[in-house]
């Protein structure tokens, strides 16, 4: 245990005091070398709960119970509103400014159904209260100006005449409401919760967005944003009493206790189960009839039940958690729908915890069909029983993720933090989230002597009244309906508006955009200095060889997991197979071998692994001439005790793949299909930077057509004909892939783990290796038979979206060049000093960024949930002026500066950062070329970036654009341009 948990307040007991806090509960967490506390601050009733571990990335957060009472957004634009200046720090956005001023390697705010959470970290002591400083001040202390709320979460403004709403969240709700994803899960919400708050979109409903006003804004942070309603955490190697002190003297001493009434009621119990349908926007040019999703949700055992919560946990993955599983496999195997519904799988966030299963890209008409699927396959599991085999494989993957330390998607910290928040905030007990060993014996207890499972698929799911049949329905007009409602609405509030309200309007549109341009002065906020940056940079260095063969061997403390990777180079591949790749990938694991079909092979995977993947990259190599680097890494991992196992199932993989299997080839081709289609809003920005970049390289030609808009085109062409006699030529393909790419001297191997861990390894792997083809050579260096184009894309991508995603990639130069520094720290000043401003606080959209790539050079523009198109397009024509006018100062350096090296000192967990090093020696990023990047980067001056910015942002190259938004904005953007028009496109 680390010293601070040893030594600090070794002999704390609960109801023991610290000062005016009482301790509510101490444990210790054997399994992460940590202790848990938990304290009340008597006086005002905050509750805190610290983390003691041996961890140099602190964590910390605020958070608060929100529970909005209507669908304007409410907590979510306080969230936004909040983060615009405060008491002690007065200026339009300190949020933005700290990530520019900081190391942090995490920042951010949440607003989750029924809570609100500002969380960060940081490796640099000075950093973390720095930061802390800045976030209880934002949270208690908020200025909440009119003008900011205005700007965050919805205005009126004039355009050209016209009335027109604007505002972030306004823009971004609009964003989210056009994923079906989002829509499904809220929806289903607001049908199963009819009675409590979860009725409500916490986020925003678009249309009702505009109903909320700056007074209730104010009321709801009035009583929300009260010590008696917050829950602080602390985690890592910080002592605790220091950050109780400051969080004293700094908020709890200047507030005495209120009852905030924030407290969530369970949902009233139905007698009879109900249904609903709520529609959601499909583009006008698709086929509404099987694009339907059909779900049956359960609402299930309170979450200050955390025995109940075990068993439901497992339960879900019994049932859903792969391939296998029962009632997944009835569904996939019924033929009515490409995959699972979104939302499927059981959900302890809320105060009532929920059970959902379906399908999507359904018909209507199905309804019943999938309903009766479900009931008939709970009640068989019932009558037979549950396989024991699933039930070890379902414990098994418990214990495995709790002991493995991973910072994805959130630092280690924050992971733990999320894993026992919500029992916490509806009055449970956190350390039962944590320490689950009383609940897990339990449990197995219970299993020897009783149907724990099978009694759970009965009390929960087949005898509970307490459920809704949702069903989502596609409307190709929906899109097009709102927005003329919407016109219609701003037109009646136009006509009805005096000379005084439209002075009114106009004059703060006049004093939002003086505010948005005013000069700050920032000197206000805490910052790091350069001094305060390491010079050095962490590496991971490889072990001497345990064994023969292609292998890398990483010595690494990982709490006795085991890490396997293998790279296996595609550059040889033909041409008509290198489109077939990620598909290859994808079905890979989950479509059998020669000796075990797929149920078999999913259960063995999950029994004895963490998981087994592979994932196809294209990189550009460090050395002369930067050649495309094309690969697959195959991943595995698993406890120590089972790496004999992972051995075996790798082995069967490799050596004796099979694509035999036609019908399970077709349900994983719907499957991705599936996956595909669902990205297209979520990651528009990613897809539009993708499609803008697609022409500058192999590389970047290679990564389109293998993760964008054009490997959703060829699989929607593939799955146009899913015959047998079609399934069966792509599955000669697919063969065709695995028997060139898995060879002795194609495959480049890492292994990870402790020192006894390691020495087991050798054997299994040269049993591994020894079955394998010799093979003809390594196809890593080769380019594949993929061609970039030879035009400059200036294109708009049409797809069902409220919002648009707009991209703009050019050519730099790369990380060697010794203006590589300078250019990374232009992208972060492009986006804090300008794109920020223009894009998000003027233009209303989710976020502008840009982002230099020092592996290829590339420089890239975009937007996220943007309400405009050409007036972006017009913001980036001015990106290049604006940074070769050199109006940023020292100070604007330095804060770029330590933006980009908190992203270089980034901390991974010894098993991520081992296999970060072994990617790294892959594309011949060598540790010298990775801290003299850093040197030259901590050496910069205003006058080398001015000549970088001269050099590299004149305009003189060609420059590609991407637009991905409606085929309506599209049109309507052509039509604005004139010259030089978009290329239209549907995707």
């Amino acid at each position: 245990m680390n010293a601070s948990a040893e030594f600090q307040h070794p002999n704390l007991r609960v109801e023991d005091r610290l000062g005016d806090y009482r301790v509510r509960r101490v444990a210790e967490l054997e399994e992460i070398g940590a202790r848990y506390i938990e304290l009340e601050h008597v006086p005002t009733g905050a509750r805190h709960a610290h983390i003691s571990r041996d961890d140099n990335e602190n964590a910390f957060s605020v958070a608060f119970k929100t529970v909005p009472t209507d669908s304007t957004g409410v907590a979510h634009i306080l969230e936004h509103t909040t983060l615009c200046g405060s008491r002690k720090f007065p200026v339009r956005d300190p949020f933005f400014s700290m990530i520019k001023r900081s190391l942090n390697t995490f920042m951010n705010a949440f607003t989750a159904s029924d809570w609100t959470m500002y969380p960060f970290c940081t490796q640099n002591r000075k950093d973390f209260y720095n930061l802390m400083d800045v976030y209880l001040d934002a949270t208690f202390y908020p200025e909440l100006s009119e003008l900011n709320f205005k700007q965050e979460g919805h205005r009126l403004e004039l355009e050209d005449g016209r009335l027109v709403y604007k505002g972030v969240v306004y823009n971004e709700m609009k964003g989210a409401m056009s994923s079906p994803d989002q829509v499904m899960v809220r929806s289903m919400l607001k049908a199963l919760y009819p009675d409590t708050t979860y009725s409500h979109n916490s986020g925003g409903d678009p249309e009702v967005i505009p109903r909320l006003t700056h007074a209730q804004l104010k009321a709801f942070h009035q009583r929300h944003y009260h010590p008696s309603n917050a829950f602080f955490y602390t985690y890592g190697s910080l002592p605790l009493t220091d950050h109780l002190d400051i969080i004293q003297k700094k908020v709890l001493n200047h507030f005495t206790r209120i009852d905030p009434d924030t407290e969530v009621p369970p949902q009233p119990r139905w007698s009879a189960p109900r249904k609903a349908a709520d529609p959601y926007p499909i583009d006008p040019n698709e086929a509404p009839e099987k694009k339907y999703q059909v779900s049956i949700a359960w609402l299930t055992a309170d979450i200050q039940s955390a025995y109940d919560v075990l068993v439901l946990s497992l339960m879900g993955e019994i049932l859903l958690g792969n391939a296998a599983s029962p009632l997944r496999k009835a569904l996939i195997d019924s033929g009515l729908g490409s995959s699972l519904a979104d939302g499927t799988g059981f959900d302890a966030d809320n105060r009532d915890t929920l059970f959902a299963c379906g399908l999507k890209d359904v018909k209507g008409t199905d309804a019943d069909v999938i309903e009766k699927i479900v009931f008939d396959t709970l009640g068989d599991l019932v009558q037979k029983g549950v396989d024991t085999a699933l039930v070890d494989a379902a414990i098994h993957q418990l214990e495995f993720h709790r002991k493995e330390i991973t910072n994805t998607p959130y630092p280690y910290g924050l992971k733990l933090f999320l894993a026992f928040s919500g029992p916490w905030f509806h009055g449970g007990n956190p350390v039962r989230s944590l320490r689950f060993d009383e609940d897990l014996s339990r449990l197995k207890a219970a299993l020897s002597v009783e149907s724990v499972f099978e009694n759970y698929i009965r009390r929960f799911l087949i005898d509970n009244p307490h459920r809704i049949r949702f069903t989502l329905v596609p409307d190709p007009k929906m899109a097009g309906e709102t927005e003329i409602r919407t016109a219609a609405e701003l037109e009646r509030i136009q006509k009805g508006l005096s000379p005084a309200e439209i002075a009114r309007i106009k004059a703060d549109q006049e004093a939002l955009k003086a505010l948005q341009e005013a000069e700050e002065n920032l000197s206000v906020l805490p910052t790091l200095e350069i001094e305060d940056i390491p010079p050095s940079i962490h590496s991971v260095a490889s072990a001497e060889p345990y064994g023969p063969g292609p292998a890398t061997w990483y010595a690494q403390s990982t709490s006795g997991i085991f890490y396997f990777t293998a790279a296996a180079g595609v550059g040889g591949l033909p041409g008509n197979l290198v489109p077939l790749v990620p598909f290859f990938c994808y079905a890979f694991p989950k479509v059998g071998t020669a000796r075990r079909d797929y149920i078999q092979l999913a259960r063995l995977i999950d029994r004895y692994t963490g998981g087994i993947g592979l994932a196809a990259h294209t990189r550009t190599h460090y050395g002369e001439n930067r050649p495309c680097m094309p690969f697959v890494t195959l991943g595995g991992k698993c406890l120590a005790r089972n790496q004999e196992r992972l051995f075996d199932i790798l082995a069967e993989l490799v050596h004796d793949f099979n694509f035999a299997d036609l019908a399970r080839l077709r349900t994983l081709f719907l499957e991705y299909r599936a996956n595909l289609e669902s990205m297209i809003v979520r990651n528009g920005h990613i897809l539009a930077i993708s499609l803008a970049s697609r022409n500058f390289s192999v590389s970047r030609a290679l990564s389109e057509a293998w993760q964008g808009v054009h490997q959703l085109k060829t699989v929607k062409a593939l799955t146009e004909d899913l015959s047998d006699d079609h399934l069966a030529g792509i599955s000669e393909q697919l063969i065709a892939v695995g028997r060139r790419i898995f060879t002795r001297s194609n495959m480049k191997i890492a292994l990870v783990g402790e020192d006894a861990v390691l020495r087991d390894a050798a054997s299994p792997l040269s049993g591994l290796l020894g079955g394998l083809g010799a093979g003809t050579g390594s196809e890593f260096a080769a380019p594949p038979d993929v061609l970039s184009g030879t035009t400059v894309p200036r294109e708009g991508w049409s797809t069902g979206t409220a919002v648009s995603f707009v991209a703009r990639s050019f050519e730099t130069a790369a990380m060697e060049h010794p203006d590589a520094p300078a250019l990374a720290v232009i992208g972060k000043m492009l986006r804090s000093l300008y794109l920020h401003r223009e894009i998000r606080e003027k233009g209303g959209a989710y976020g502008g960024f840009s982002i230099y790539n020092p592996e290829d050079g590339l420089f890239c523009l975009g937007s996220y949930r943007d309400p405009h198109v050409v007036n972006t397009l017009k913001v980036y024509d001015q990106a290049g002026p604006f940074i070769r006018s050199g109006k940023f100062t020292d100070e604007d350096v330095k804060e770029a500066v330590l933006q980009v090296c908190s992203e270089i000192d980034k901390p991974d967990p010894p098993g991520p950062a081992a296999r970060k090093a072994f990617f790294r020696r892959l594309i011949g990023l060598d540790d010298d070329i990775r801290l003299g990047f850093k040197t030259r980067l901590l050496a910069l001056d205003r006058q080398q970036i001015q000549a970088a910015a001269e050099t590299w942002f004149g305009g003189a190259g060609p420059q590609a654009t991407v637009v991905i938004s409606s085929e309506e904005k599209l049109r309507a953007a052509n039509e604005e341009m004139g010259d030089g028009p978009l290329t239209l496109h549907r995707i």
